[in-house]
C-alpha cells in the first residue's frame, strides 16, 4: 500500500480529540484507502487493538440493512459497548446512510469514541452538515493525486526520472490512484475516468435533484470544461445555448453549477481585489477536480494544455492549504493569488514565455509587496529570475516544497 503521508500528516495531530473528522472528495480520489493507512497506523503505531476499530464500508452489500441513522446508531453502539475500551470508528462512505449526522454526533457526546468519516458527494458538504455538528467536526479535501504522488505509484527510480516526460504523462493521464496504478493504456485510462464522472453525475446530481433534461446539463458541462482557466458568468452560458437556440432561466444555470460543486466535479476561484482586498462576487474561474475529466469526455486536444496548467497548478495550491483566487489590479489579473495564514503567494501559469513574458512580468511588478512571485512555464529555456520573479517549469514547481 503505497502512503499518502500529506494526509496522513493531517490526520494523526486530530486522532484522539472531539472533533468528526471528514475526508470528503471526488469519487475514486483515494479516501477508502487513506482510511485503511489511518487504521494501519492506529495498530502498528499508537498500538490499538485491532477489536477497538470499528472499520465500515457502507456502500457494501453488507450493511444494506442499515437504512437510516436511527439503527446505524443501534448497530454502532452494540459494537461499542461489548468492552470499556475506546472505540475508533472508520465509516467509508457514510452519506449512504440518511441522517447519519444525527448518529455520529451522538456517539460523540455519549460515548468514549473517535470518529472518521469519508463521503464522495454532496450530503457531505459542510451547509448539510452544519445543522447537527456545528464547532464539532473538522474537514479535510481528499484530491487525485499530485505530481509527487505520481511519480511515487508509478514506483519510478530517482535516476530513470524525466520530470518533463512524467509530466507530460501526468498531464495526459490525470491523477486518480487506481487508475495510475493500475492501467497503462490511455484509451482504458479515459474509459474508466468517464465511468467515474457518470456514475457522479446519475448517482449524486440527476437522481438527487431529480434532473431531466441530462443534454442540456451536459451542455452546461461542457461549456464549463471547455472554459477552464477563464472567467465567465451564468449570463455567459446563457447567451451561449440562447446562440444554439436553447432558452434557460439563470437560477437554473447557478442550481446546475452548485450541483457539479456538490459532487466535487468542480471548484470556483473566486476574484480578489488586491487594492482593495476584498473578495468579488463575479467573473469566477472554475477548475476540475482532475484534468482527465476533460480528456476523457472531450478527448485530448494539445489546445487545452495551457489551462491544464493552470488548472494543475490550482489544485497544488490547494493540497498545500492555500485559499486560492484569481488576482484583479485595476484592469491586469494575475492567474492565482495564494493565501494561507501569514503567507501569500503570487503565481502566473503560461505554456510558453517568450510571447507571453512582458505581460506577466509587468502584472508582477505591480504587486508592491515582498511576497514571492512566480512565472510557471513548460519553457525550459526560459527559466531564471527576473527582477525578483522565478521563471520555473512546471514539473520543478510541483515538486518544490518551499513555497
Amino acid at each position: 500500500m503505497i502512503q499518502r503521508n500529506e494526509y496522513i500528516k493531517k490526520i494523526i495531530p486530530l486522532i484522539d480529540t472531539k472533533f468528526i473528522k471528514i475526508l470528503s472528495g471526488v469519487r475514486r480520489s483515494g479516501k477508502s484507502t487513506i482510511l485503511n493507512m489511518i487504521e494501519k497506523y492506529l495498530i502498528d503505531d499508537k498500538g490499538i487493538k485491532k477489536d477497538s476499530i470499528i472499520h465500515m464500508q457502507l456502500d457494501s452489500f453488507q450493511y444494506e440493512n442499515i437504512k437510516d441513522g436511527h439503527s446505524f446508531y443501534n448497530y454502532l453502539v452494540d459494537l461499542i459497548d461489548r468492552d470499556d475500551e475506546k472505540k475508533y470508528l472508520l465509516l467509508d462512505e457514510v452519506q449512504e446512510v440518511y441522517n447519519w449526522e444525527k448518529c455520529v454526533n451522538s456517539l460523540m457526546n455519549e460515548k468514549n469514541v473517535d470518529i472518521i468519516v469519508t463521503g464522495s458527494n454532496s450530503k457531505l458538504m459542510s451547509s448539510e452538515i452544519s445543522t447537527y455538528l456545528t464547532g464539532r467536526y473538522v474537514s479535510i479535501m481528499v484530491f487525485p493525486l499530485s505530481f509527487k504522488e505520481f511519480i511515487e505509484f508509478r514506483n519510478l527510480p530517482d535516476n530513470l526520472i524525466n520530470r518533463q516526460t512524467t509530466l507530460n504523462e501526468y498531464i495526459r493521464i490525470g491523477g486518480f490512484p487506481g487508475i495510475v496504478i493500475n492501467i497503462e493504456n490511455e484509451i482504458d485510462n479515459y474509459a474508466v475516468v468517464k465511468d467515474i464522472y457518470n456514475s457522479v453525475v446519475l448517482s449524486d446530481i440527476m437522481a438527487r435533484y431529480s434532473i431531466r433534461n441530462q443534454e442540456l446539463f451536459d451542455r452546461i458541462v461542457k461549456f464549463i470544461f471547455e472554459n477552464v482557466g477563464k472567467t465567465f458568468s451564468a449570463n455567459s452560458i446563457k447567451n451561449f445555448l440562447k446562440s444554439e437556440g436553447r432558452n434557460i432561466d439563470i437560477e437554473t444555470i447557478f442550481n446546475y453549477i452548485s450541483y457539479l460543486e456538490k459532487a466535487f466535479i468542480i471548484y470556483k476561484c473566486q476574484r480578489y481585489d488586491l487594492q482593495g482586498k476584498n473578495v468579488l462576487k463575479t467573473q469566477e474561474k472554475y477548475f476540475l477536480a482532475d484534468q482527465s475529466f476533460k480528456y476523457a469526455l472531450f478527448g485530448f486536444n494539445p489546445k487545452s494544455v495551457a489551462a491544464m496548467m493552470e488548472n494543475i497548478i490550482y489544485l497544488e495550491m490547494r493540497r498545500r492549504g492555500y485559499n486560492v483566487f484569481v488576482g484583479k489590479l485595476d484592469s491586469k489579473e494575475i492567474d492565482f493569488v495564494g493565501i494561507k495564514q501569514d503567507k501569500k503567494v503570487y503565481i502566473q501559469s503560461a505554456r510558453s514565455i517568450p510571447n507571453d513574458s512582458d505581460r506577466e512580468i509587468n502584472n508582477l511588478m505591480q504587486i508592491k509587496d515582498n511576497y514571492p512571485k512566480y512565472i510557471i512555464t513548460l519553457d525550459q529555456f526560459s527559466v531564471g529570475i527576473i527582477d525578483g520573479i522565478e521563471i520555473t517549469l512546471l514539473c520543478d514547481f510541483l515538486l518544490n516544497e518551499n513555497w
